[in-house]
């Protein structure tokens, strides 16, 4: 019979080998073995064994990171210094690509990043950065995706979060903002006037033909200078006839109305 002294050592042996060579792979992770440091495979989610001391396990990460890329200055081409910071969104798409062909995943992109931020941006003009945003996000990622495919990452999205002016380019701006919206002040009030303008003149051909609407707007604008009771007005003799005209078409008017009723 096996000594018990034995039996517990090898029971303990047997435990240590066990957790030694068991490895769990998560859901999003991908295992990939080395044996003498050579490539061996890659191993799934799941409960894994390994060989203890032979085999060597790396865990690799399948989930979007989100990696922020800092501030930093930058020369637009028209020579204004701002400082722009970023956002990028990248995962790995070959496990033993990430491992084989670069030492730090995370590192590289970062520094990769911040020159290719620098280099996009420097190439534009400060207009073109602040309203157009859009293609220079599409540029920097196309650039990034060429140069981290050999390391088997997919970057899959880059977002310009912050641009920082100098204060005398936000001043400069206000004042031309600010010019702006006087200029727009300026052609809609002019717009106004033209309209009024050309509204008067059809007005003025109607009264032209039509002597009475003349006299009958001028009978208006007294009876609204009228509503102040202290306000005193001197109609000279031509209206007061011309009111007495008025007065005598509507009597006529009236009289015309009488015969037919009756």
């Amino acid at each position: 019979m096996i000594p018990l002294t034995i039996l517990i050592i090898a029971v303990i042996l047997a435990i240590i080998v066990f957790f030694m060579s068991a490895r769990i792979v998560r859901q999003y992770e991908r295992g990939v073995v080395l044996r003498f440091g050579r490539l061996h495979n890659v191993r799934e989610p799941g409960i894994r064994f390994i060989f203890p001391i032979v085999d060597v396990m790396i865990k690799v990460s399948l989930r979007i990171v989100t990696m922020p890329i800092q501030s930093q200055g930058i020369i637009t081409k028209d020579n204004v210094t701002v400082g722009v910071s970023a956002v990028a969104y990248f995962r790995i798409m070959d496990p033993v690509k990430s491992v084989i062909a670069i030492e730090n995943v995370r590192a590289a992109i970062d520094q990769i990043a911040q020159t290719t931020l620098r280099r996009v941006v420097g190439q534009h003009h400060l207009d073109e950065i602040l309203s157009d945003t859009a293609s220079l996000n599409t540029n920097i990622r196309e650039i990034l995706d060429v140069t981290t495919a050999e390391w088997g990452v997919e970057v899959t999205l880059v977002e310009l979060k912050d641009i920082l002016l100098p204060d005398s380019m936000k001043r400069a701006m206000a004042k031309q903002a600010e010019a702006e919206r006087e200029k727009r002040a300026k052609i809609i009030a002019a717009e106004g006037e033209a309209l009024a303008a050309t509204q008067l003149g059809t007005a003025s051909d109607t009264m032209m033909s039509h002597p009475l609407a003349l006299q009958l707007r001028t009978l208006q604008t007294l009876v609204e200078i009228g509503v102040d009771k202290n306000t005193l007005v001197i109609a000279p003799a031509p209206l007061v006839n011309s009111i007495g005209d008025v007065m005598n078409m509507i009597d006529r008017e009236a009289a015309v109305a009488h015969m037919r009723a009756h």
